[in-house]
């Protein structure tokens, strides 16, 4: 037997969605996304979907590369310090610097906010964060969704997550086939942790060391806080440059599993990488946190990106000139490592000595 139903009219605001709130973000991010217009967008935001129209002219076989992610649990921080405008630029680096992996120049990007109640000025906030990562990246903001969900997420809380699309000519995709025995491993600088092992991280600083987000830490420079949010670094300009002065025969993004996991997605299958450890700079962020969890290297070097964003693989002879353009686009280079032929019945893969 049901209750006695109560009379009272229902709506789909008293039921915790908030139509009129969902036309007020758009109507606050519509500049916003404009600002990231290039040439090739048709039409603006709030359409049904988004319009690209490919240059045909500049391609001959034009192949599109497409990447998604989300920031992860990168966001807690955010929702701890109640500061929401840096996590879009992580959300369009996680998609971005993968498909720029294959050598794609990215053309647009689409976001998704879910959160239990949208509050227009936190949901702009969020946005003009994913702009400022579409304008790093050189790509649109073609178009994206908020959505209001009660009961999924807790009260002040959100997800954020988006995809990107790029383009490449056939005969220049870089899918690691070039790389041989010999080619140098060039380390580009990470700009901290980026989004990955936030789960670790928050477990060791905030369970573990009891420490607080406006916590200042010499070390750091910085309050805790304010280094856990520092967003993650876009290479798709350095990676433009980089292809169209060098030979570039592999490029791994370096996420989530670390050097480890990542370096040999860039290279074939009988090749080994062998790094060389102390032959970059670590930023401080990772030995502060793995001296207060006892984390050992390993586990570090399968969580963390160590200091690490991409590893470019190039023949020796363009180590050179590879090492000068990425410290011309304001990035850390240096010679970490080789590629070799992995030894008989030995696996290939990576080796850090």
């Amino acid at each position: 037997m049901t209750k006695d139903i109560d009379r009272e009219e229902s709506t789909y605001k008293k039921a915790g969605v908030d139509i009129e709130a969902g036309y007020e973000v758009v109507r606050r991010i519509k500049d916003h996304a404009r600002r990231t217009a290039i040439p090739g967008v048709l039409g603006g935001i709030g359409s049904f979907g988004g319009l690209f129209a490919l240059d045909r002219e500049k391609y001959k076989e034009p192949v599109l590369v497409a990447g998604t992610d989300g920031v992860g649990t990168k966001l807690k921080i955010a929702f701890m310090m109640d500061k929401h405008d840096t996590v879009g630029i992580d959300a369009v680096a996680y998609s971005v610097n993968d498909i720029i992996c294959q050598g794609a120049k990215p053309l647009f990007f689409l976001d998704y906010i879910a959160m239990a109640k949208v509050e227009p000025a936190k949901v702009e906030e969020i946005v003009k964060g994913v702009c400022a990562g579409c304008r790093l990246a050189g790509c649109a903001l073609l178009g994206g969704e908020t959505a209001e969900m009660p009961g999924m997420y807790a009260p002040g809380e959100y997800d954020l997550v988006g995809f990107g699309v790029g383009v490449v000519e056939k005969t220049a995709i870089i899918d690691g086939s070039a790389a041989g025995e010999g080619d140098r491993l060039l380390a580009v600088s990470s700009s901290g942790l980026h989004s990955n092992g936030y789960s670790l991280v928050r477990h060791v600083l905030f369970e573990k060391a009891g420490l607080k987000v406006d916590a200042y830490v010499p070390e750091l420079g910085s309050t805790l806080g304010e280094a856990l949010l520092v967003p993650t670094a876009i290479y798709a300009d350095l990676v433009g440059k980089l292809t169209s002065q060098v030979a570039v025969h592999g490029i791994a993004n370096i996420t989530g599993g670390g050097l480890y996991e990542n370096v040999p997605r860039a290279m074939g299958a009988d090749l080994q990488a062998v790094v060389r450890r102390g032959s970059w700079i670590e930023p401080p962020i990772f030995s502060f946190i793995q001296k207060l969890g006892n984390i050992s290297d390993d586990e570090m070097f399968h969580t963390f990106n160590m200091g690490v964003g991409l590893v470019v693989i190039v023949p020796p002879a363009e180590a050179g000139r590879a090492a000068e353009v990425i410290k011309a686009a304001g990035f850390g280079a240096w010679d970490i490592g080789e590629v070799r032929k992995a030894a008989a019945g030995e696996a290939g893969g990576l080796i850090i000595v």
